[in-house]
């Protein structure tokens, strides 16, 4: 890889992403989700060194861009964070189209970009605002019960939106607010961990790495919601794959029409809305729109005698 790589770091409703322009790991030119395994399994000292301190932070998401295999798609994007690799990123797609419209890469209008877990569309409606159709989501399981420390048993869905979530409930002695962050990562993060003790998974075994807290909320989206990501971080934006993910459970259990907006607010205020269109066998093929900004740019730089060149990974 090189010495210097440059990047565009954007905010999607306050949640950054990092977009990896050039210079990264070669990991040849075949599936996305091959080549996704490929960065897994040989480069993951690249990811730490965008990612995580000393460069970066938890709340980081990156976002490396490939030549795609199909010259039909616009670009290839592997997501990944703090901790290891990302299906989609629902955000992070956003911010992406939005910093690639800024460098000059693409136009506005609709472009096919290929992602490990399949093709998204993406259309710049303007320079700030995108349209995302996600890949098909469903709910997977109804009403799981499991039993949470300090809290006691407690029930969710579960939800296939481009990552796997569990998605249940805010408890009401911790509100949905941007005070009670502390609160909300302890207690997502014990929901998660029981689910790990109480082999609960997605479909084939999947981990379910994402934990959704919901709430009704005063203002005018349909819902507040809180997302612990894999890692630890928390979500500032409203999470597109758990807007997918919600709009799944909703539309499985009757209560959202097809074409019904749907507005899912993140405890800073950012909102995302939503519709779908029924899919295949059960799925639904969900429509996110959302706002990015870009907030900076320039290289990235690998001083080979710089003893944290590939970042304060544990």
């Amino acid at each position: 890889m090189s010495e210097r790589v440059p990047f565009i770091d954007s905010h999607t409703g306050g949640e950054p992403t990092r977009l990896i322009l050039d210079g990264g790991p070669d990991l040849g030119s075949g599936r996305l989700d091959e080549r996704a395994r490929l960065f897994r399994s040989r480069h993951d000292s690249f990811r730490s060194a965008v990612v995580e301190e000393p460069r970066g932070s938890d709340v980081f998401v990156g976002a490396l861009l490939c030549e795609p295999q199909d010259e039909r798609h616009s670009a290839g994007i592997i997501f990944f964070n703090n901790v290891g690799l990302l299906g989609m990123c629902g955000h992070g797609l956003i911010g992406v189209m939005v910093s690639l419209h800024d460098s000059g890469r693409i136009e506005l209008g609709t472009h096919r970009i290929e992602t490990p877990v399949g093709t998204v569309e993406a259309t710049l409606i303007d320079p700030h605002r995108v349209r995302i159709d996600n890949v098909p989501s469903y709910r997977y399981r109804r009403h799981v019960e499991v039993e949470v420390d300090g809290l006691g048993a407690i029930q969710g869905d579960i939800a296939w939106g481009g990552n796997w979530f569990f998605l249940t409930p805010a408890p009401p002695s911790v509100p949905l607010a941007l005070g009670k962050v502390r609160n909300l990562v302890d207690l997502t993060e014990r929901i998660r961990t029981s689910l790990k003790r109480s082999d609960i998974r997605g479909a084939d075994g999947a981990e379910i790495d994402h934990i959704e807290l919901y709430a009704p909320t005063a203002g005018t989206a349909d819902v507040r919601t809180f997302v612990l990501c894999p890692g630890g971080a928390w979500d500032r934006s409203p999470c597109g794959t758990g807007t997918s993910a919600k709009m799944a459970c909703l539309a499985a259990e009757g209560v959202l029409a097809p074409g019904t907006p749907w507005i899912q607010e993140s405890i800073v205020g950012s909102s995302f809305e939503g519709t779908y269109r029924p899919g295949a066998d059960g799925t639904i093929l969900p429509t996110i729109v959302g706002s990015a900004h870009v907030m900076s740019e320039g290289s990235l730089r690998f001083d080979p005698d710089d003893p944290f060149r590939w970042g304060l990974a544990p």
